[in-house]
């Protein structure tokens, strides 16, 4: 028997097992990681409805060239989705994001994100049960930041304005600023303001929406901002206003989730 040869057959069938081994190994890392990466893939019929709910808020005239909305990811609660920079009108499908609560791209990647990502992230955080957040710049909103009146139901349609909507005062956590949102710690400072409210103003700012889909925080938004046209009208007539009691504003916030109007603003959004 050749020594030689019996020794040198040894080592390259050991080779082979140890090299194919590793090959092995390294197909079922690949293929757990693909499954996981394709489990984490958000449902793309969630992704339409933020497409949609962008278009929805520029079309009502909530937001303009600027503010956004984003929605927890339907199969990992610690990511969310959000448009990348970009007016709410012109989002589409390939325009979006997946962030993690610390406002960071998922997967890296060069996109242009929104400079106040982070008061979602923040909300999130704070807020587990929160499942969609809207950022705008209602014009109609802004009187009621700076003025010290008080935004009340005045309607049935915003009863869930009786819950409370408090105003978050920047400078008492930063000093003088630009206004925005620029830090998770701004953003978690509005969090705070916001509390378990449905809604926060932002004085001289806007406001933020949450709420526990998207079909709701877009009528929330819709129907905060046409409170406060309402209130302002109301008050500017004169004589006392009757507002909503406490009683009426909790048995009309469980509105839901706005569904009749939610079907409507998509058919017309989306051009179905």
């Amino acid at each position: 028997m050749n020594t030689k040869a019996s020794t040198y057959s040894g080592v390259a069938r050991r080779e082979f097992l140890v090299g194919g081994g590793v090959l092995l190994a390294g197909a079922l890392i690949g293929a757990a990681r693909n499954a996981r990466s394709e489990s984490m893939t958000a449902d793309p019929a969630l992704i339409e409805d933020l497409v949609a709910a962008n278009r929805i808020l520029a079309a009502l005239e909530i937001v303009d060239g600027y503010g956004h909305v984003s929605v927890r990811h339907d199969k990992n609660p610690d990511h969310y989705l959000i448009a990348r920079s970009i007016a709410p009108e012109s989002v589409g499908a390939k325009d979006i994001l997946e962030l993690d609560l610390d406002s960071k791209p998922v997967g890296g990647g060069d996109a242009k994100m929104y400079l106040e990502r982070f008061i979602h992230g923040e909300i999130y955080k704070a807020r587990p049960e929160v499942k969609a957040v809207v950022h705008n710049h209602s014009a109609a909103v802004i009187p009621f930041g700076v003025t010290g009146a008080a935004l009340r139901p005045i309607y049935h349609m915003a009863g869930f304005i009786g819950l409370g909507v408090p105003v978050f005062e920047i400078r008492d956590a930063a000093g003088d600023t630009d206004m925005l949102i620029r830090t998770p710690e701004l953003g978690a400072a509005l969090a705070r303001t916001l509390g378990d409210k449905p809604a926060a103003l932002m004085r001289g700012h806007g406001a933020v929406v949450v709420g526990d889909s998207l079909s709701q925080v877009v009528g929330r938004s819709y129907y905060l901002q046409m409170n406060a046209k309402l209130q302002a009208q109301a008050m500017a007539l004169g004589g006392e206003v009757t507002y909503l009691d406490t009683e009426e504003a909790r048995k009309t916030a469980g509105f839901g989730s706005y569904d009749r109007a939610w079907d409507l603003w998509k058919r017309r959004a989306m051009g179905k």
